[in-house]
């Protein structure tokens, strides 16, 4: 069963700051051009309703949730700012050299959008 329905004042406390979430410049660039919305960590490193500062852009933390590598679908990898699943997990696995991507291995998902000024 997915936790993704998890009320925010539930969550357990942040492993990170908000400044770590998207760092790589390719994520970033995603980012700004709007087709990265959201980001995959081993950690929590933002709550709901925090703002993310990037190259002069902001933007809000909508939803935080955990869900395991097995429920990813190509529609999240998609926010992702990938193809599929399999370039997701790719990709990913280039990052993380001797990383085993198993299914019921849990993530913290931050799904953003930029601040309406």
């Amino acid at each position: 069963m997915s936790n993704s329905n998890i009320d925010h004042m539930e969550l357990p406390p942040k492993t990170c700051s908000i400044e770590r979430l998207v760092t790589l410049r390719p994520d970033v660039e995603k980012v700004l051009a709007g087709v990265k919305t959201s980001q995959r960590r081993n950690g929590r490193y933002a709550d709901v309703g925090e703002v993310m500062e990037l190259d002069g852009g902001r933007f809000v933390v909508e939803r935080v949730y955990s869900q395991s590598l097995g429920e990813l679908t190509d529609e999240h990898a998609k926010h992702e700012g990938f193809e599929n699943v399999e370039d997701y997990k790719q990709t990913i696995l280039s990052y993380h050299k001797g990383m085993p991507w198993l299914p019921h291995m849990r993530v913290w998902v931050h799904e953003f959008r930029p601040v309406q000024e």
